[in-house]
Formats: C-alpha cells, structure tokens, sequence
C-alpha cells in the first residue's frame, strides 16, 4: 500500500471514532442544559417532560408583576407576560414536585409543537417571585399587639375559636399561605393545609368547590372556613369568617 493510501485510511479510522463521542451538551443563557442541537433544554436530574397545549392533567404556576403565585390549568390560561417562566405539574406524575421541578418557555414553541422545558431546584423556583413578594407582605401582614390598649391576648392564650375548622388549599412556597396557618392557628381555628401541587385530589377538590360557588380560578391560598370561601391572605376577611362560623354553631 502506497504511503498516501495509508495516510487516507488513518484519517477515515480517526471520524469515524469522532462520530461514536457523545455529543457535547451546551448551557443556554440562563444556565438550563440544552440537548445536542442547542435549541431544547434537557431536564438535569428529571426525566425528559413533553408539554403541549393539549397535555392533560397540568397544574401551570405563574409569577405576577407583585410576585404573587397563581394556578392554572390550562396553557392559554398564563398572561403572555408571564409565559417565559411558569413552573409545570402534571397531576399524573410524581417527578417535578421534589427539589427539582419543571420550569417551562410558554412563549415559544419549538418546530415539533411542543414547548421547551428546563429544570430548576425548587429554591430558585421559588425565588423568582421572593423580593417582590415580601415587600408585599410587609404592607399586608396583621399589625403587632398594642403594649397600651390590651385589647389582643398574647399568644400563650389564643382567642378561641369554639370549634371553628378551616381548610388553606396553598403550596409549600407560598408564602401567604402559611401566614393565613399562623394567623387562624393564633386564634385557636383548627387548620388543615393542603398542598395542590403535591396532592391533586386536594387541587381538583379547590377547583370543585370554586365552581359551585361561580368563583374563577385564583391565586392562592384558597381558604375554606366552614363553607366560607376566601381569596388571598386578608386578616380582617379571615377574622370576619371565624366570627360568622362562630356565631352559627352557637345557633
């Protein structure tokens, strides 16, 4: 064999080792693992997740412009400007309600249909909203026990509820709603926290009793106080609903 045939032959045996190597997987720009073609983000940790508008069974959590969380069910249901980050659960799966969890572009499609998805741990999730979300809560937050009038009894002594129950349907990063615990817990109701994202008979049980009251979907926390429903964290609504399911047991 001629020493240029040779030289070809090596060269031929050497791609074809280059084509067996593992393709390289690249970050995008917010730091999400893309496959090899650069375009779809790939789940690190999670198995891949494939969202279409007609996927059933969602939970889709979007960020508002206060930092509030809210739940929907279906994709057209998102604001198109809160499209490019919205956290998915699929009622039928258990993977993405752990540390990790699917964050999905509602903004684009790729070329199949299908809607990127990455992953974000749950902290980071949960951070998005964080900041905008506590300055809120400050202005919203129940006002500290006057030392002067007296008229609140500390905590040690829970004003009692008479067996006054609540339900918070709510999600362990809401933050608004472990403040509503608190605050009924404060004042002796029995409380019962559901977490939608975790339990989805707990989310289709919300969305039933919201429906029989003709209220639309919401943000959460969703507060069932004796048959009482309420929207959001609102100390004076909350106290108002324990002294109505008070007074009826009384009847």
């Amino acid at each position: 064999m001629s020493v240029s045939r040779r030289v070809l032959a090596v060269a031929v045996a050497l791609l074809g080792l280059v084509a067996l190597l593992p393709g390289c997987r690249c970050g995008s720009e917010d730091g999400q693992q893309l496959d090899p073609s650069g375009t779809r983000p790939v789940s690190g940790g999670l198995p891949p997740l494939e969202l279409r508008d007609d996927t059933a069974g969602l939970l889709l959590t979007w960020v508002d412009e206060k930092g509030d969380f809210h739940v929907v069910q279906k994709i057209a249901d998102v604001p198109a400007a809160a499209r490019g980050q919205v956290r998915v659960v699929v009622s039928s799966r258990v993977e993405g309600t752990g540390a990790q969890v699917y964050v999905a572009d509602l903004s684009k499609k790729n070329p199949d249909g299908t809607y990127p998805v990455g992953t974000r741990s749950r902290a980071q999730w949960d951070e998005l909203g964080a900041q905008k979300r506590r300055a809120r809560l400050e202005a919203l937050a129940p006002p500290p026990p006057s030392a002067s009038v007296g008229e609140e009894r500390p905590p040690s002594e829970p004003e009692a509820a008479d067996g006054v129950s609540a339900i918070i349907y709510g999600a362990e990063w809401c933050k608004p709603c472990h403040d509503a615990e608190r605050y009924l817990k404060q004042r002796g109701v029995k409380v019962v926290y559901k977490d939608i994202e975790e339990n989805p008979l707990a989310a289709q049980e919300m969305k039933e009793k919201l429906q029989r009251k003709g209220m639309p979907s919401a943000s959460i926390p969703i507060i069932d106080v004796m048959g009482q429903l309420l929207v959001g964290f609102d100390p004076r609504a909350l106290d108002r609903a324990v002294e109505a399911a008070r007074n009826a047991k009384t009847l």
